[in-house]
């Protein structure tokens, strides 16, 4: 005879699913219709996004409709969110400049954020299980009961080389307020988008030894970066008080 609790968890688990599957569709949703739009730009843009020159004739040859295009190009990156960012910052800073180019890259991400955080909102823990293994969502969760959640995205967001993407997702886990998210998500981007739209720019006015200097720099930086995120989520999940924590917060 199944006990209430089987039945609860039964429930749950076939509610979890149901959102999944919602959260699936709607992104589907939202790729098509994305795809629907840049049908006859999206694969150009995406051929010269590594033919730099091309790409800025391209744009320069749109008008407004280049920005424009761009930063939809920006936006179905978080949302799909195994495409890597880099090159697309990159060439934001080769074909609009450091300023610019920076700028159209943060509104991009504003935007982008707030559609990963709403669905994030809505349907849960689901829609990063599209895209995110179990192991990289379990690094993380100590971030939904830390007492210092909000200091460690701030730090994490603000290094470079750290999954950025996968931060937004989680962040909508929390309860961290959604305007205080938002602004993790886009302004705490910045050091990140800025080396590479320096080093883009720096290869658009033809300063290649520059470029070559950011590029390293950042590389360097980034590496660092990347063993922080690790040392801060091993000593996070490892730690006895957010386990105890998160039991407490289940009972």
């Amino acid at each position: 005879m199944e006990t209430q609790n089987d039945l609860t968890e039964e429930e749950s688990l076939k509610k979890r699913k149901q959102k999944k599957k919602i959260a699936g569709v709607l992104i589907i949703l939202a790729i098509l219709l994305i795809g629907a739009l840049c049908y006859f730009v999206g694969i150009p843009l995406i051929k010269m996004a590594g033919e730099p020159q091309k790409f800025r004739e391209w744009v320069n040859s749109k008008g407004i409709w280049g920005p424009v295009l761009y930063c939809v190009l920006v936006i179905f990156q978080i949302l799909v969110a195994f495409i890597p960012g880099e090159p697309l910052e990159i060439v934001a800073g080769y074909v609009f400049g450091t300023l610019n180019g920076t700028l159209l890259c943060l509104l991009a991400a504003s935007l982008g954020s707030i559609t990963v955080l709403f669905l994030v909102r809505k349907f849960g823990r689901a829609v990063l299980e599209i895209y995110f293994d179990e192991e990289k969502i379990e690094s993380l969760k100590f971030l939904k009961t830390s007492e210092r959640k909000i200091i460690i995205f701030l730090i994490l967001f603000l290094v470079p080389g750290t999954p950025k993407d996968l931060l937004c997702y989680y962040g909508g886990l929390t309860d961290i307020s959604l305007p205080l998210l938002i602004f993790i998500c886009t302004v705490c981007r910045f050091p990140s988008i800025i080396t590479s739209t320096v080093g883009g720019d720096a290869l658009g006015t033809g300063q290649y030894t520059f470029a070559i200097i950011v590029f390293a720099a950042t590389a360097v930086v980034s590496a660092i970066g990347i063993l922080i995120y690790k040392k801060v989520t091993k000593k996070g999940t490892a730690s006895p008080n957010s386990t105890d924590s998160e039991n407490k917060s289940k009972r």
